[in-house]
């Protein structure tokens, strides 16, 4: 099996080298004996080869299948998020002004649209500032609901995979502070856009009213917050229609679109333009940022030996896989060449190797993993596109075998297994030649009882 990234970014690597590796932290090491060979022979410093393998055992296991479904989850539960922002600052627009039939409390008005916000906001920022990492409630729902939404029984370690690597680096502030300030920015431009609407539609009346407070108190309040607003354009309200809005007499027009001018400008100068600044810059941060993500190397040290040995170890020590890999052709088979026939586990009464054409080279029994390990190494490097395994089928197809059997055959251009028949005065048992059989349809292998020596040297029959 080739493994190909195309379509993953470089985060998307790395992703998944982290994913593999807290899979194998929970799970137990996981059979990678190919995929080391392929890193080793794919060559490039530690750091390149811990992810070719990694990159190899996503695929094998379908890991990276899990990754696109856990990112399309992302994108559906951004979606989700978008339009409840987006109703939630219709619906505090309509909070805010109501039906037209009372006249709006200004000040009211602006604790609807802002309160919520400028309480959240601080708290952000204080977690942000004091404690240097943010937990934003909504950055949790997100992942939370992505998870939910991939509905993939591999994506379990995918976001946990991503909180760790981006923590390393503190990148995780940077892009749940994104998604935080940017919902926030629509919900507000929502509700800016809703409110336009009203104030354009329905005639609105604005009052503000007191028990103990003086009517200096709120022209100062109002003037206060008027003056970065009216910077940018907005009409704040004079003193004269300040204090006629706190008495019952008729309101003037003038004093109607004053105050809905400076309410608006309150909305866009202490509402939308900070988080508009804090979603920029969390988005120019992260994307800074996650150019130099790097792998956390110390947490693979154990990989060091096996991608990057010290000198060269023969024979494997790991268990035997619990279910059969998919064979799957080899991707560039055109550029394999020749024809090999091996012998799997054959014993003394095998004579061996049996007479072979000129152009076919035998490549011995493999009866050790220092045979087995050997061959597999060369076949990494120069493919056959004709490969046959003989294989002695009085013994039971266990998975080791079988396993191996597949290994081979991803690494050739064309596969076919030779199922000796018994030595003379001998007989096969029909069970297991049985056993035999349907384990090679599962792997879609072709067999035969006879030595497929014309299709070595012609490649046909």
């Amino acid at each position: 099996m080739d493994f190909c990234v195309t379509g993953l970014t470089d985060l998307d690597k790395r992703w998944l080298t982290e994913a593999v590796r807290l899979r194998e932290e929970h799970a137990g090491h996981l059979d990678d004996q190919e995929a080391n060979r392929r890193a080793r022979q794919l060559g490039g410093d530690l750091a390149t080869r811990i992810e070719n393998r990694a990159l190899w055992l996503a695929e094998r296991d379908g890991m990276r299948a899990a990754l696109l479904h856990w990112k399309q989850g992302a994108r559906l539960a951004l979606l989700v998020l978008l339009v409840a922002a987006a109703l939630s600052g219709a619906g505090l627009a309509f909070a805010a002004l109501g039906d037209g039939q009372r006249p709006v409390n200004v000040f009211w008005a602006v604790g609807s649209l802002l309160g919520v916000n400028l309480l959240l906001l601080l708290s952000w920022a204080m977690s942000f500032s004091l404690a240097g990492e943010q937990g934003a409630s909504l950055g949790r729902v997100w992942l939370w609901l992505s998870e939910k939404l991939a509905r993939d029984a591999q994506a379990v370690h995918l976001a946990p995979a991503l909180l760790l690597l981006l923590q390393r680096q503190r990148l995780n502030r940077w892009l749940l502070g994104t998604l935080v300030n940017g919902l926030w920015l629509l919900a507000l431009g929502s509700a800016l856009l809703v409110l336009l609407v009203l104030l354009a539609t329905r005639r609105y009346g604005f009052v503000w009213e007191t028990t103990i407070l003086g009517d200096q108190t709120f022209i100062d309040l109002t003037q206060a917050l008027g003056a970065l607003p009216a910077l940018l354009g907005f009409s704040v309200p004079d003193v004269d229609m300040i204090r006629a809005s706190g008495v019952s007499q008729p309101v003037l027009e003038l004093a109607r679109q004053a105050w809905a001018d400076w309410l608006l400008g309150v909305l866009v100068v202490y509402g939308l333009l900070p988080r508009l600044l804090l979603a920029a810059t969390c988005l120019w941060r992260w994307r800074r940022g996650r150019q130099h993500l790097s792998l956390d190397l110390p947490g693979y040290s154990t990989l060091r030996e096996a991608l990057m040995p010290s000198s060269e170890r023969l024979g494997i020590n790991d268990p035997e896989p619990a279910a059969m890999p998919e064979v799957t052709r080899l991707a560039d088979a055109e550029h394999s060449a020749g024809a090999l026939l091996v012998g799997l586990e054959l014993d003394d009464q095998r004579p061996w190797p049996p007479a072979l054409p000129a152009t076919v080279v035998d490549a011995g029994v493999l009866d050790s993993r220092e045979s087995r390990n050997r061959l597999l190494e060369q076949l990494s490097r120069f493919p056959p596109a004709r490969l046959a395994i003989a294989c002695d089928p009085r013994r039971s197809p266990d998975r080791g075998s079988l396993a191996l059997i597949a290994e081979l055959a991803r690494s050739a251009g064309a596969t076919r297994v030779w199922l000796m028949p018994a030595p003379p005065g001998q007989a096969l048992d029909s069970e297991r030649l049985s056993d035999w059989h349907q384990a090679l349809e599962k792997l879609d292998l072709t067999f035969a009882d006879t030595a497929p020596l014309h299709w070595l040297e012609h490649g046909h029959d």
